[in-house]
């Protein structure tokens, strides 16, 4: 299989493991309909989240090597039109119901079990308003007693679920030792079937409309809900949601008090699908993303990544120092920077630089990780598109929101 592939496989276990079989059914049939190395149509969303290596998790045993085989050109199926529309009279394609049994029997449930290892509560939730529904999940810790917490709101990437993130960056175990919430929206695979957020879309880059009128409901609804600490309320995503994360900063500066981006892009990057390649790969246009009311900013890329290139995390960084030097008009406009680097035992170097306002106050960080590609650095192997030779990401993301509130 190829890594499109196999990545379809990866969603299409996630899926059938949460019940969702129609939507995993529809995703072996893309998968079975298309020869190995075909790209993504133009109609579908930006692949911002596939990893330039195979997923870490992938479905095991006979399912696997029958979709395999199916790709290879199984012996029933050697002639030339196996590779165009006669695909789809193939008879492996006639066994996708059981493939699907193979995937809940044979894949790992990595998902679900490595989401609530750590012992508090994780629930199943959903916000609406007027741009639609999205379900989410709310990590609760056993230290959650009613006193307010701080509220931590991660966005996944491309082809992910709550339950996967949550696996991946181990969020949740975080929040059981420092006893705050974590929120995990799930973007509605009718609103993208591959489950990106529309980062990209113009009706999707606005206070009060689209998915982060959403994402921002989500966040109220919680604040109501449990005893929230609002002056200590942050995003972060990855890829797809890292670019998601970077809108709600901009879009909503006096919800959150601190941003994370992981391997996404700044606000303002794309307008439509070809803008959205073209940031990808070399990075936004010139003037992209207005400067609004400053939100601190973490920012994590490998500067090995070919799907979302790293320029990316540059120009999220002088985003943020402009917003945030506008915001405080009456300061001198001085960023003191300081750079270390270090080694991940057995695992990746990485380059840290910090960015000191005037008081010396951090507002910038900026992480990149050496010869790491796109995949959430130091993540648990139990989630999918992660690197665990990284530097751990989601400690360092915590700590960082630590030190940051929103401003009275």
């Amino acid at each position: 299989m190829n890594e499109q592939q196999q990545a379809d496989m990866a969603a299409a276990t996630r899926l059938t493991r949460e019940g969702r079989l129609a939507e995993a059914t529809a995703i072996i049939q893309r998968s079975l309909g298309s020869p190995p190395g075909t790209e993504v149509p133009p109609t579908a969303s930006p692949a911002v989240t596939q990893p330039q290596h195979p997923p870490r998790r992938q479905p095991g045993g006979e399912a696997a090597a029958l979709l395999g085989r199916f790709n290879r050109g199984g012996a029933s199926d050697r002639s030339p039109h196996a590779l165009g529309p006669a695909r789809q009279n193939n008879p492996i394609r006639a066994r996708i119901p059981d493939l699907l049994r193979r995937l809940a029997h044979t894949a790992p449930h990595a998902d679900e079990t490595a989401a609530a290892r750590p012992g508090g509560q994780f629930l199943q939730r959903s916000y609406t308003n007027a741009a639609g529904t999205r379900a989410y999940k709310l990590y609760i810790p056993t230290g959650y007693r009613g006193q307010e917490v701080p509220l931590i709101v991660m966005l996944h990437g491309g082809t992910q679920t709550a339950d996967d993130f949550a696996a991946g960056t181990r969020m949740n175990e975080l929040a059981e030792r420092d006893t705050f919430l974590v929120a995990y929206p799930e973007q509605d695979r009718a609103a993208n079937p591959r489950g990106y957020w529309n980062w990209f879309q113009p009706t999707d880059q606005h206070k009060g409309v689209g998915e982060p009128s959403l994402i921002a409901g989500i966040t109220r609804q919680i604040m109501t809900t449990h005893s929230i600490d609002d002056r200590r309320v942050y995003v972060a995503g990855l890829s797809a949601g890292g670019a998601m994360a970077a809108i709600m900063a901009a879009t909503y500066p006096e919800l959150y008090a601190a941003v994370g981006v992981h391997s996404g892009l700044p606000y303002g990057a794309a307008h439509d699908l070809p803008s959205a390649f073209a940031a990808m790969n070399q990075g936004p246009p010139p003037g992209a993303g207005p400067a609004v009311d400053g939100v601190p900013l973490i920012v994590f890329h490998g500067d090995q990544d070919r799907l979302v290139a790293a320029i990316n995390a540059d120009h999220l960084a002088q985003q943020a120092l402009q917003a945030i030097t506008m915001a405080v008009r009456s300061q001198p406009a001085r960023h003191r920077a300081t750079t270390t680097s270090g080694q991940v035992p057995d695992g990746h170097a990485y380059t840290q630089t910090t960015y000191h306002d005037a008081a010396g106050d951090t507002i910038v960080e900026h992480w990149t990780i050496h010869q790491a590609g796109h995949a959430w650095s130091g993540g648990s192997p139990h989630g999918s598109y992660t690197d665990p030779q990284g530097p751990d990401a989601s400690a360092e993301l915590v700590r960082f929101f630590r030190t940051h509130r929103t401003r009275p």
